[in-house]
């Protein structure tokens, strides 16, 4: 789905901020004390050696002032690896990172901070590494704790602070320093929701003045809501990326998926087809007037237009068949389903064993997400179902409204 390169750019000539060109990270796989004695051994001869887990693979990106870019992917993907590589925590194996500006950045919880001393002075410890005066921090400290919010807890050790508070402390310092670019993981996941709206409110503003961001989140709200574009790291690898609600959406399908398969009934599990080789069956289904892929693609339509979906069944004694038309999530979470019959509709007949259908779904209200639509070949008297045929469909469009459909609505002031 991916290209390798991931470019940002809105103007032309601009010179990113960040750039990363075939960037890769291993790191030795160590289960023994032998694996990490050889491991010690080659890096005092300056040559690697042994087994190595890649927790990068050969990753490109450019990010552009002023844009914003959103991470995601499963744990153990390669994110937070990836964060710091830009941060310049952590040295890649392979590749070249290029920054051109000023960091923030909040990565594990409490990085950067020493865990004997009080907040107060873990503030002055953090602002002097990023680059801060002392006289400069004694004057914005007050902003810092105004933000913070964690009262006399400032002057208590570090390590007596829930992971809420440090993260409260550690977000206050980071947006006192007013960096070019802020990176910061799950940061939005620990702290209580007043916190949290807080730090959206203080990123839409540093966004809507000129800074860069790259969040990394498994909310996906956060990541249409904060976010321009998205890129989804998959076992070290970029697996896709675009704009945050495509990318997003192509997620939360792949996870719908897994659990679907999940669910599914294993194959010695399953009944047995209902009737015999002559059956009524389903010989064609088509999407806005595309007919089955070899490859089984989606078809892909946008939020709002209009879906139709036309077949033919074959009928084995030349009765008129019923057809039934569902449409579920990519989980298995059914939405809707209509029988031919309920509606007074009876197939056309086409020949005398096949029967025809069309059924249209005008101003499609379902949100942006994967669904599967899918045709039942149905006796005439519409009691047993002796085939079926599904079709995935996605839909698209730039919507953080939350559930499958859109209902018609309408705010108002009393």
């Amino acid at each position: 789905m991916a290209e390798h390169s991931l470019d940002l750019s809105e103007s032309a000539g601009s010179a990113p901020l960040i750039s990363l060109r075939g960037v890769g990270k291993n790191y030795p796989i160590m289960t023994t004390g032998g694996d990490r004695l050889r491991t010690l051994a080659s890096l005092i001869v300056g040559r690697r050696g042994g087994a190595e887990f890649a927790a990068l693979k050969g990753i490109d990106f450019d990010v552009y002032r002023g844009q914003s870019l959103g991470l995601i992917g499963e744990n153990g993907a390669g994110k937070s690896t990836l964060l710091k590589v830009v941060a310049g925590v952590v040295k890649p194996s392979s590749g070249m990172v290029t920054v051109n500006g000023k960091i923030g950045a909040l990565l594990e919880l409490g990085a950067g901070f020493h865990p004997e001393y009080t907040g107060r002075e873990n503030i002055f410890l953090a602002a002097s590494l990023s680059g801060m005066s002392r006289p400069e921090v004694v004057r914005r400290i007050d902003e810092i704790l105004a933000f913070a919010e964690i009262g006399s807890h400032i002057d208590q050790p570090i390590k007596h602070y829930s992971s809420g508070m440090v993260v409260r402390l550690g977000f206050a310092i980071a947006t006192t320093m007013a960096p070019d670019i802020l990176i910061t993981d799950e940061v939005l996941a620990v702290g209580d929701e007043s916190f949290q709206k807080k730090c959206i409110a203080w990123m839409e503003a540093y966004l809507a003045e000129g800074g860069t961001l790259l969040l990394c989140s498994h909310s996906m709200f956060h990541i249409q809501k904060l976010c321009h574009k998205a890129i989804w790291i998959h076992h070290g690898a970029a697996h896709a990326f675009g704009s945050a609600a495509d990318v997003t959406r192509e997620y939360l399908a792949y996870h719908e998926e897994k659990t679907r398969l999940a669910r599914a009934v294993p194959a010695e599990d399953a009944p047995p087809p209902v009737g015999g080789g002559d059956i009524y069956q389903i010989r064609s289904l088509s999407i806005n007037g595309q007919a089955e892929a070899l490859d089984e693609a989606p078809v892909t339509m946008a939020m709002g237009e209009t879906l139709r979906v036309s077949g033919t069944i074959h009928s084995p004694d030349g009765r008129t068949p019923n057809v039934a038309i569902g449409m579920v999530r990519a989980d298995g979470t059914g939405i809707y389903g209509v029988m031919s019959d309920m509606d007074g509709f009876k197939p056309c007949k086409r020949s005398p064993n096949v029967f025809a259908f069309s059924l249209h779904y005008p101003r499609l209200a379902l949100l942006p997400g994967r669904y599967h639509v899918r045709a039942h070949a149905m006796d005439p008297e519409g009691l047993r179902t002796f085939d079926h045929v599904e079709r995935v469909l996605n839909v698209t469009g730039d919507s953080r409204e939350l559930g499958m459909c859109r209902l018609e609505h309408e705010w108002l002031t009393d």
